[in-house]
């Protein structure tokens, strides 16, 4: 029963988050849809039944980053993976990249009550996340389908990436079961090529999440 209570509290959060899916902040072109209302979104992004499909802490682990590392989380939102990324990194710098206004505020006030002094926000433009200065990691959760003229804008993106550094792809399977409708997913094979396109090289896929893929790439030589 308790295995059934998850997955339906999983599917109403996503079936929730679907419903406004014109006003999804967790993307790079939410520009075009005027969203705000973060503190009841944060009910829903930041709902800890999220967790049983999201594996937060084994996507951390799975990363292995250094406690000095450097990450920029395009997508923030209300700072779900944001804010673990800067309490894993406490040594270092994450900076939560968001374009809508809202979500911005938001996330930089609960860095302050948070006490987050490693995490900046960083208002994003559509087609510019805007990151301050070189990452070791960049990673986009439930993002990739949302981004314009992928090719370019990842290219571009290389710029943002220290020697050595990696850019991290999360989104939903086809087949998965919650997520937004198959016509708007991008199926995992697709982000390979369309990559391989703006210069990356696959380094790493990890299979261990239940509704999404998990691809890890590095820019090419």
């Amino acid at each position: 029963m308790k295995r059934i209570s998850v997955l339906l509290r999983a599917a109403a959060l996503v079936l929730f988050t679907l419903l406004a899916a014109p006003a999804l902040a967790q993307t790079v072109d939410s520009h075009q849809h005027r969203f705000s209302g973060a503190e009841k979104w944060a009910q829903v992004f930041d709902d800890p039944e999220r967790d049983a499909w999201q594996k937060p802490h084994e996507v951390l682990q799975a990363l292995k980053l250094a406690p000095d590392a450097s990450v920029a989380d395009i997508g923030s939102g209300t700072g779900y993976f944001a804010v673990r990324f800067a309490h894993r990194v406490p040594k270092g710098r994450v900076y939560g990249v968001d374009a809508e206004p809202d979500m911005v505020r938001y996330l930089t006030e609960r860095a302050q009550r948070e006490g987050l002094a490693n995490l900046s926000v960083v208002a994003a433009k559509p087609n510019d996340p805007g990151i301050p200065s070189a990452v070791d990691l960049v990673v986009l959760v439930d993002t990739y389908h949302h981004v314009p003229d992928r090719e370019r804008y990842f290219r571009a993106l290389q710029k943002s990436l220290k020697p050595g550094g990696r850019l991290a792809i999360i989104d939903f399977k086809l087949d998965s079961p919650v997520g937004p409708p198959k016509r708007a997913r991008i199926p995992p094979e697709q982000v390979k090529r369309e990559l391989a396109r703006a210069g990356y090289l696959l380094a790493q896929e990890h299979a261990f999440l239940p509704y999404q893929y998990f691809l890890v790439f590095r820019p090419g030589s």
